[in-house]
């Protein structure tokens, strides 16, 4: 075969792919330019010290908050402060303290506080999955905003110590009663901050999305759920502060075991500093429940842009 045969043949033939970016290639050939990196951007980690001057000082102003609270509660105690409140009959934090201690050596104040965490997932995990979705139906649709929104306005400013007696009445145990209105306590701050964050979703997003041919259940996932999950974590923080009030109310007047129920016999018993442990496990429990649900959504709201507060 000839050379004018060779390079017929030759020009023939497919161009082989470059295996590499244009831009690689070039640099692996010149040395001067730089080869772009691909890997994944590692986040620096924050120094010690510039964390201590930023969390660690919004901790630690917190924190001598609170210990203030304590030394005035622990003085106004001790010498019988009187000034419209009357601290002589309270307990001192050292008093309840002692208490606590020997509460927290047996089993049955462990007891009162799984039932009523046992409760209050139950109830709260039933308001999250029927507050959303009547929120989202509300919000989106105003045949149904119209027909559940009287119901939702009319049971709401009904408080929960109010339901007790239709609850026992209706349900058949006292485990039902006390989750029914624990269940209604939640339901109403997450069904009201679902709707007013679908309501308040950006309708020129939503034309876009549906011009570009995006179906129903795409826009109300990528477009409306995005833009309304603020309100929803909103909501979904609310309920469960007013979960623990509900759940207080049951158990005091039906309970036989929970939290709610050993505040209000210690209050039977004349057991004071009983009574304020009791208190402060609630409000401790209830923060606790709030930071998990916090700390749960949060992905959520990458997309969310930092507040300007200083």
């Amino acid at each position: 075969m000839d050379s004018k045969s060779n390079v017929a043949l030759k020009a023939s033939e497919p161009p082989v792919a470059d295996s590499e970016p244009e831009s690689e290639s070039t640099a692996r050939r010149n040395p001067a330019i730089p080869i772009p990196d691909h890997t994944p951007a590692v986040e620096p980690r924050v120094p010690f010290s510039t964390w201590l001057k930023t969390t660690g000082v919004r901790y630690g102003i917190r924190t001598l908050a609170l210990i203030s609270a304590l030394v005035f509660w622990q003085l106004a105690s001790t010498h019988g402060l009187h000034a419209y409140v009357n601290f002589e009959n309270i307990p001192a934090p050292s008093v309840v303290g002692a208490a606590l201690v020997s509460e927290l050596t047996g089993q049955e104040f462990y007891l009162h506080i799984l039932y009523s965490m046992e409760r209050v997932a139950i109830a709260y995990g039933l308001a999250v999955v029927i507050g959303v979705l009547l929120g989202i139906a509300m919000g989106r649709s105003r045949w149904a905003e119209d027909i559940i929104l009287p119901y939702i306005e009319l049971l709401r400013p009904i408080p929960a110590v109010a339901w007790i007696p239709l609850a026992i009445l209706m349900l058949p145990t006292e485990q039902a009663s006390i989750i029914f209105i624990t269940f209604l306590g939640a339901l109403f701050p997450i069904v009201l901050n679902t709707t007013h964050g679908v309501e308040q979703t950006n309708d020129v997003l939503i034309r876009a999305a549906r011009s570009l041919g995006a179906s129903n259940a795409s826009i109300l996932r990528h477009v409306i759920l995005p833009g309304a999950m603020p309100s929803i974590v909103a909501g979904l923080a609310i309920g469960m502060g007013v979960a623990w009030f509900s759940l207080l109310a049951g158990e005091i007047i039906s309970g036989q075991y929970g939290i709610g129920y050993y505040t209000w016999n210690s209050y039977t018993l004349i057991q004071y500093p009983q009574i304020i442990i009791g208190m402060l496990t609630i409000g401790g429990l209830g923060t606790l429940c709030t930071l998990l649900v916090r700390s749960a959504c949060k992905p959520l709201l990458k997309w969310q842009a930092k507040g300007g507060r200083s």
